[in-house]
C-alpha cells in the first residue's frame, strides 16, 4: 500500500487537491477491476482541523494533522494562490515536517506548480532541478538562486523530489507518479480516462513573455522598453547602453542582475514573443514576419523560434492559429 498524504495548505489551490486524490481513487477503481488490491491509501493532511480556501467559500477538514503522522511513501504539496512568497510563509509550517518525511522516513515529495516556492524553501531542491509556473519563473530565480530551474519542462524528477509546471500541469506529473508505482498500462488507462497527453514533457509553447520589469533599476527599465519598441531594427548592446548613457559592462552587468537574461536574450525574447501573436491571428507568411520581426536568415530565426518554443514556427502557427495560411 502506498500511503500518500496531500497537503491542504492556506491558499491551496482547490482544484489541485481534489484531483490529485481523484486520481488516485481511480486507479484504485481499476487495480479492482482486475482482481487486485487497492494500492493508494489517500489522506489530506493539514496543520490545522479547519482550512479555509477560495477567499472563506470552502472549508476543508483534513482527514489527520501532520503531527499524527509517523511516515508516508508520498507527500503532495499543491499549487498556491496569491502572492508565491506571502503563500509560502504562510505555510512555513510545513516545512519542518516535509524535511523530516524525506530525509529521515523515505517519504518522495511532489509540488504542483507555485507549490515548488514552499518545497524550494525546505532547501531539500538545492542543487537540483525544478520546475513551476512559467510566470513565477524569474521570482523564483531570484529568491532561489541555488536550485536549478528548468521552467520550460513539464516535470522535473530527481532523487525521490518531483515538480510540475504551470496549473494543468500537475495531471502529467500524477501520470508520471501513476506509472511509477503501478505500469504503464494503468498510466494509459488513466490518461484516456481524464482526457490528457501522457508524455507531454516541454511547456515552452504556453510561456508568454511580458519583460521582467519587477526591479528598481530605472534605467534599466528603460533599455527595456527601448528594446520593445525597437526589436525590429538591427540593435547592438553598444547602442542599447547608449539609449541610458551606460558604459557596456556595466551596462550588461545591470542588465543580466535585473532581468536574470543577457542583453541578446532579451531581444530574442522580445523578437519571438511578437513571432508568436503575428503567427496566432495573423495570415502573413512566416518568411514575411521573420522580416518584420528582425531576422533575416531563415536558420537563424528558426533555431532561436524553437530553442524559445519548442516548436517550429510552422509548428506554432498550425497548433494556434484558427486559419492557417500554407
Amino acid at each position: 500500500m502506498i500511503d500518500v498524504s496531500i497537503l491542504v495548505l492556506k491558499n491551496a489551490v482547490l482544484a489541485s487537491i481534489a484531483d490529485a486524490s481523484y486520481v488516485f481513487s481511480i486507479v484504485n477503481d481499476q487495480l479492482a477491476r482486475q482482481g487486485k488490491e487497492p494500492l493508494f491509501h489517500v489522506r489530506l493532511v493539514g496543520v490545522d482541523k479547519e482550512i479555509k480556501l477560495n477567499g472563506g467559500l470552502v472549508t476543508v477538514r483534513p482527514d489527520t494533522l501532520i503531527g499524527d503522522i509517523e511516515r508516508t511513501d508520498l507527500v503532495i504539496i499543491p499549487s498556491m494562490t496569491g502572492d508565491a512568497l506571502a503563500s509560502t510563509y504562510l505555510n512555513r509550517d510545513y516545512a519542518p515536517w516535509i524535511i523530516d518525511m524525506y530525509k529521515e522516513r523515505g517519504a518522495e515529495v511532489a509540488s504542483f506548480c507555485v507549490g515548488a516556492f514552499l518545497l524550494a524553501f525546505t532547501g531539500l531542491l538545492r542543487e537540483r532541478q525544478c520546475t513551476t509556473h512559467w510566470a513565477y519563473a524569474n521570482e523564483f530565480r531570484y529568491y532561489y538562486p541555488d536550485v536549478d530551474l528548468v521552467d520550460e519542462k513539464v516535470i522535473t524528477h530527481n532523487l525521490g523530489l518531483y515538480s510540475s509546471g504551470g496549473n494543468n500541469a500537475y495531471w502529467n506529473l500524477l501520470l508520471f507518479l501513476v506509472e511509477k508505482y503501478t505500469n504503464r498500462e494503468i498510466a494509459i488507462y488513466t490518461a484516456k480516462f481524464f482526457v490528457i497527453d501522457l508524455d507531454r514533457t516541454d511547456q515552452s509553447r504556453f510561456i508568454i513573455f511580458a519583460g521582467q520589469k519587477n526591479h528598481d533599476d530605472e534605467p534599466i527599465k528603460r533599455a527595456q522598453e527601448f528594446i520593445e519598441r525597437s526589436f525590429a531594427d538591427n540593435l547592438s548592446v553598444d547602442r542599447i547602453a547608449g539609449t541610458v548613457n551606460i558604459s557596456r559592462r556595466t551596462f550588461e552587468r545591470r542588465f543580466k542582475k535585473a532581468t536574470r537574461n543577457t542583453v541578446v536574450e532579451y531581444i530574442q525574447r522580445v523578437k519571438i514573443e511578437a513571432t508568436k501573436k503575428q503567427l496566432e491571428i495573423g495570415r502573413k507568411s512566416i518568411y514575411d514576419v521573420m522580416y518584420e520581426v528582425g531576422y533575416s536568415d531563415a536558420k537563424t530565426f528558426r533555431d532561436v523560434f524553437k530553442k524559445v518554443t519548442g516548436m517550429t514556427p510552422n509548428e506554432y502557427r498550425n497548433k494556434y492559429n484558427a486559419t492557417p495560411s500554407f
